[in-house]
């Protein structure tokens, strides 16, 4: 079965909310050598993205779209005891997200997939007040902020946390990655809360980590009324960082 037809029978059962029959296919599929990461970039990270867009465009119903997002977090927790792991690499990060359901998975897996790849990862989750992020960055130093899943509501804070944040000199060599949420869809967006990196998903997420191992700041030179286009992996950083109250 390939990644394309397995990806589609899954969502068939997440629509009606068969948990069992989810989980049956997903568990089969690693029984036959597709990994625990590869099922997680390749099958639920996706199908989290399709039940969202479709419950965005009132294509289904919020019943449908919680149920599928219950049993696709089931699944995820299920596979992220069997991610293969990689030793530890020193590498940390701290990572926080929006407030929701998808918000929270996504981070959840992004998690999961860089603790595999030797990471160590502090997951604080959403509404954490920018005060108390930045005293945790102090106390953890850690080499990547990551957020996931900011609302519109949620860019000034960020703009102002990272003007903050590069102003008083907390971590500065810590780079800013941001994924989802707003940042998937407002072009040029990561670039102007000054992001040191932007990955619209968690493959993403890990492959432009890979390539841009440490933080190198631009100078911030104003580019007033250019419309600037997003960067992802394999094309390059973006400018200097951003964080949020989530």
């Amino acid at each position: 079965m390939t990644m394309a037809e397995l990806f589609k029978q899954y969502l068939e059962h997440l629509f009606v909310g068969s948990r069992c029959q989810a989980r049956e296919v997903i568990l089969a599929a690693h029984d036959r050598g597709s990994t625990a990461s590869k099922l997680l970039r390749m099958v639920l990270w996706p199908a989290m993205e399709q039940m969202d867009k479709l419950y965005r465009t009132d294509h289904i119903s919020r019943i449908t779209e919680q149920m599928a997002m219950r049993v696709n977090r089931m699944i995820a927790d299920q596979l992220g005891g069997l991610l293969a792991r990689k030793p530890k690499t020193g590498q940390r990060m701290v990572l926080v997200c929006g407030e929701g359901e998808v918000e929270e998975l996504g981070a959840q897996i992004i998690a999961d997939l860089f603790e595999a790849e030797g990471w160590t990862v502090w997951f604080l989750g959403s509404k954490i007040p920018n005060d108390e992020v930045l005293e945790f960055l102090g106390k953890i130093t850690p080499d990547i902020l990551c957020i996931y899943g900011a609302g519109p509501a949620n860019v000034p804070s960020i703009r102002h946390m990272v003007a903050l944040m590069r102003e008083v000199g907390v971590c500065p060599e810590m780079q800013i990655l941001v994924s989802g949420g707003v940042f998937n869809r407002a072009d040029g967006l990561a670039e102007e809360v000054k992001a040191d990196l932007f990955a619209a998903s968690a493959a993403e997420a890990m492959a432009i980590v890979r390539a841009h191992p440490v933080r190198v700041p631009l100078p911030d030179v104003p580019e007033p009324g250019r419309r600037r286009k997003r960067k992802r992996a394999g094309h390059g950083k973006l400018k200097p960082a951003a964080a949020f109250r989530a």
